[in-house]
């Protein structure tokens, strides 16, 4: 009987120690708008539909067109195409996304579009929501839509760049 008290004791003690421990749990705001640092920029993660992403298409390789071509690739699948043109430098690697705060959950899709090969580029002081799609020198297709789901399946959630912090979600 009294074996029975003191784990009726410990079980209610236990209890007590949780419930003070969620209430007073000072790590709610983690991750979030409130409890960014001062000066962290905050970006939107949303992972958009394709017709809502703006992008402009650079070619940063010797071959004339290249750009054009996927623009029109990706107006096929209902992107936004704004700009499309030549970088001025040239980039040895499949593709870089350039993207701001803005920018952040297009550029998370646009990454599986090339299969996570792409090199996300952020630039905290850019204002707009549009991604430069750079295309490299190793680059040869865009995904195909099975492969682009596989991919968004392996990357996961979108993850705020270094030093940013998530936007509030809208309800």
């Amino acid at each position: 009987m009294r074996a029975l008290v003191v784990v009726g004791l410990l079980a209610v003690t236990a209890l007590v120690v949780v419930i003070v421990a969620v209430v007073r749990d000072s790590q709610g705001t983690a991750g979030t708008a409130a409890s960014c640092p001062d000066g962290w920029p905050l970006v939107d993660l949303r992972l958009r539909e394709q017709k809502d992403v703006k992008i402009n298409v650079l070619n940063a390789t010797d071959e004339t067109g290249r750009a054009t071509s996927v623009a029109d690739d990706f107006r096929n699948r209902k992107f936004q195409v704004k700009k499309v043109g030549d970088e001025k430098k040239g980039f040895d690697g499949v593709a870089a996304l350039r993207y701001g705060p803005k920018g952040a959950g297009s550029a998370h899709l646009l990454r599986a579009y090339f299969l996570n090969e792409a090199d996300p580029q952020f630039d905290p002081k850019r204002k707009d929501d549009v991604v430069d799609v750079v295309l490299g020198t190793s680059f040869q297709q865009l995904a195909t839509t099975t492969e682009v789901n596989q991919s968004l399946g392996e990357l996961g959630a979108p993850e705020p760049p270094t030093e940013t912090c998530p936007m509030p979600v809208e309800k």
